[in-house]
C-alpha cells in the first residue's frame, strides 16, 4: 500500500514521498500537485464577487424598504389632509347657506394644516391647490367632481416629484444607479347625504340627536325653496332679529290632519310620557329608547318608516326646547299622518338637520311657535343608503375615508 503524500509544488518541483525525504533520495519521485496556489486566487476573486453582490443586494432591499416606508408615510398624510379638507367644507357649510369660490383654498389651507405635521422620509411634503379636487361621492356611481355649491368630498393628490416636493433621495445611488424615487398617491374623503336611518348607539352613554318632533314636507321644502320668511340670524353664537338668506318654518302649530296631535312623534315606547320627550330633547334617542321602538329605526324598501304619534307638543316641553335655542337638532320629516293622538301614525320620509331659533309655548295658540331653520348637521350613528334612495339636503354622515 502506498503511504506517500502528495506535497503541493511549484512549476519545477518534485515532490517527495516521507521515506524518499528520510533517505534523503529523490529516487521515488511522485507526481507533484499543481493548482494550489491558482485555487486560493480564485477563491478570493469569488468572494470579492459575493461580497459586492451582496452589498448591491443589501442597498437594494434597502432602498426599497425605504422606499416602502415613505409609500405608507405619503399614504397616511394624503388620507389625513383629505379628511381634513372634507371637514372644511361642512364647517364653511355651516357657517354659511352659501359656499364661497374660495372654498378650494380654504380646503387646500385645512389640508397642508394637517399634512405639516406628517413627514414622508426628511421633508413633510404639502398640497398645491391643483391637487385639491371639491366633488361628491355616490354610494352606486363613486367619485365625480362637483362646484363649490354641491361638494360634499375631496380628492387629494400628494406627491414627491421633481416638480412638487422633490423626489424621495435614496441612500446607495453608487451601488443601484438610482439616486430618487418619485411617489404619488390619492385619497378621497366624502360625507354622505344618502341617509337609510340609524343605528341604535353602541353604549348606553351614547345617543343620537333626534329631536321628537316632526314636519310635514311641505313646509321643510318651502323652507329649503326660500319662499317663507327670514326673521332671524346668528350672530356672535346669538340668535337675533335679521336676515341671514337661511328662511325659517314653525313646528307648532302644525296641521297634520291628525286631532289633538301636533307633530310629536314616538321614538321609543309607545307610551312616551312628557318626561321621556324632554330627556329625548335635551339628550336624544338612547339605546333603551331603540329597543323600546321594537324595531330598527330605518326606512323601508318603499323608502319610509312609520312612527306612532303622540299627543302633541305642549308647555311641558318648553324649557328643553328653549335650552336648544342657536342649537342644531335632527328632525323627522313626514309627508302623512293617519289617525288620531296615541293612535296616530306617521309617515316618515327624511331625516333632516335644523337649527332652533325661538321657542314659545304659552300665551294664545296664534302665537305658540318653534321657530327653525335648515342647518347642515353631521349625524352620529347614520345608516348609509348604498343604494342612494333617500337623500337628506342638511343631514351628513361623518366624514369617512373612501378611497
Amino acid at each position: 500500500m502506498d503511504f506517500r503524500y502528495k506535497f503541493p509544488c511549484l512549476p519545477g518541483d518534485t515532490a517527495m514521498t516521507n521515506e524518499d525525504k528520510a533517505r534523503g533520495s529523490l529516487d521515488s519521485p511522485v507526481k507533484c500537485v499543481p493548482g494550489k496556489h491558482l485555487h486560493r486566487g480564485a477563491a478570493a476573486v469569488l468572494g470579492v464577487f459575493l461580497m459586492v453582490t451582496l452589498a448591491t443586494l443589501m442597498a437594494i432591499t434597502i432602498d426599497l424598504g425605504y422606499i416602502h416606508v415613505a409609500e405608507t408615510e405619503l399614504r397616511r398624510s394624503a388620507d389625513a389632509a383629505a379628511m381634513a379638507g372634507c371637514w372644511e367644507i361642512f364647517a364653511q357649510r355651516a357657517e354659511s347657506a352659501e359656499l364661497g369660490n374660495n372654498l378650494p383654498l380654504l380646503v387646500a389651507d385645512a389640508a397642508n394644516h394637517v399634512a405639516a405635521n406628517n413627514h414622508v422620509g426628511e421633508i413633510t411634503p404639502l398640497v398645491t391647490q391643483a391637487d385639491v379636487e371639491l366633488g361628491k361621492y355616490d354610494p352606486v356611481t363613486g367619485w365625480s367632481l362637483a362646484n363649490v355649491s354641491e361638494a360634499q368630498a375631496v380628492r387629494i393628490t400628494l406627491r414627491r416629484d421633481n416638480g412638487t416636493n422633490s423626489e424621495l433621495p435614496l441612500f446607495y445611488a453608487a451601488l443601484t444607479g438610482r439616486e430618487s424615487q418619485e411617489l404619488k398617491t390619492t385619497a378621497i374623503a366624502a360625507m354622505f347625504s344618502s341617509v337609510a336611518g340609524f343605528f341604535e348607539p353602541p353604549t348606553v352613554h351614547e345617543t343620537r340627536g333626534i329631536l321628537p318632533l316632526a314636519l310635514d314636507l311641505e313646509s321643510w321644502e318651502a323652507a329649503v325653496a326660500g319662499s317663507t320668511v327670514d326673521d332671524y340670524m346668528m350672530k356672535n353664537g346669538e340668535v337675533v332679529a335679521g336676515s341671514d338668506g337661511i328662511f325659517e318654518t314653525n313646528l307648532y302649530p302644525k296641521d297634520t290632519g291628525a286631532p289633538g296631535n301636533r307633530g310629536t312623534v314616538d321614538i321609543g315606547d309607545s307610551n312616551n310620557s312628557t318626561n321621556d320627550l324632554a330627556r329625548q330633547i335635551l339628550h336624544g334617542i338612547s339605546r333603551q329608547d331603540f329597543v323600546d321602538l321594537g324595531k330598527p329605526l330605518v326606512f323601508d324598501e318603499h323608502g319610509e318608516l312609520h312612527l306612532n304619534g303622540d299627543t302633541g307638543i305642549s308647555a311641558g316641553i318648553k324649557d328643553e326646547l328653549a335650552s336648544l335655542i342657536g342649537k342644531t337638532r335632527i328632525v323627522p320629516i313626514f309627508t302623512e299622518v293617519s289617525g288620531q293622538g296615541n293612535n296616530s301614525v306617521f309617515t316618515i320620509v327624511k331625516f333632516e338637520g335644523v337649527r332652533i331659533l325661538d321657542v314659545k309655548l304659552t300665551g294664545k295658540k296664534s302665537q305658540k311657535r318653534v321657530i327653525v331653520q335648515p342647518a347642515t348637521v353631521v349625524g352620529r350613528g347614520i345608516k348609509v343608503d348604498w343604494s342612494g334612495q333617500n337623500h337628506s339636503s342638511h343631514l351628513l354622515t361623518p366624514v369617512m375615508l373612501v378611497e
